[in-house]
């Protein structure tokens, strides 16, 4: 099997993990403030990592390293996170999933701005068709105040991920995808510490054991193991194209939202879905 073909699968992989990210954190922030989320999930993957870390004995990233795993940790560790909580106050994490069909073209660019890839014209077409086929879906629904609320939270949180992706696998090529993200974690770690303990609740009487489920998950899987697939996906199989596996995180993440959470799926969504795969497909032919 070719580095390429190596590369789509662990980009598979760590999206199918972060297809559960979305219902997670819609369970886990009905017990837990977004603030006090993003914190706490942060810092419960960085002792974590810290302790994988330790454990192969890695050495310390080099100095020139540092501003890439500030990016990566601004981005994936406190950007998505924190938006992404704020926006599932207000929307369903369903609808929410619908804005990670964005994703794909938001790394593909910071992949160009950041790593100095350079897909051809009939990639861009495709997926700025797939795009475009989430922002229709978006100016058509009926929405009220609350609604465009978690709409912008969403988008804020779609173009901080696509910004700690392209970093995190530009400086994959380097770093060994699972070192990028576990020093980033640590590189937040002081900051999200302090912000654990400053938002830390007066007391965990009425938080459910489903949002210490979504909490488990978004700290173990979202936050760190989903990246180990992910960062060494993009490293071998290019930012921009492998990017563009995401597009299959709303139709995985649609199906648990449905199972999981009883959420209704519409047809608007479902048909979305699908054009915008088509679109992915057809970007990676032309990629």
């Amino acid at each position: 099997m070719n580095k390429t073909n190596i590369g789509w699968i662990n980009g598979l992989l760590g999206v199918i993990i972060f297809a559960g990210s979305m219902p997670a954190t819609r369970i886990a922030v009905t017990g837990f403030s977004p603030t006090f989320l993003t914190a706490i999930r942060a810092t419960i993957a960085a002792v974590l990592a810290l302790l994988c870390l330790l454990w192969f004995k890695q050495q310390r990233p080099q100095s020139n390293q540092y501003l890439s795993l500030i990016i990566v940790s601004v981005g994936v560790v406190v950007g998505f996170p924190l938006f992404s909580a704020l926006a599932l106050q207000n929307i369903s994490a369903s609808r929410a999933l619908v804005f990670v069909a964005l994703l794909p073209l938001c790394t593909a660019m910071f992949g160009v701005l950041r790593a100095g890839e350079n897909p051809n014209a009939r990639f861009w077409l495709f997926t700025l068709l797939g795009s475009s086929f989430v922002l229709a879906y978006m100016l058509l629904q009926d929405q009220s105040y609350h609604l465009v609320s978690g709409d912008v939270y969403m988008i804020a949180a779609v173009l901080a991920c696509g910004l700690g992706y392209a970093e995190g696998g530009h400086l994959s090529k380097v770093l060994a995808g699972w070192q990028v993200i576990c020093w980033a974690l640590i590189v937040a770690f002081p900051l999200m510490l302090v912000l654990t303990l400053y938002y830390f609740p007066a007391n965990f009487t009425e938080v459910s054991y489903s949002a210490y489920a979504g909490l488990a998950y978004v700290s173990i899987f979202s936050m760190l193991i989903g990246f180990f697939f992910w960062y060494k996906g993009l490293a071998m199989g290019g930012i921009a194209k492998v990017g563009q596996i995401q597009l299959l995180q709303p139709f995985i993440g649609l199906t648990l939202c449905a199972i999981i959470l009883g959420e209704n799926i519409n047809i608007d969504m479902i048909i979305v879905c699908v054009a915008v795969v088509i679109c992915v497909m057809l970007a990676k032919r032309f990629a």
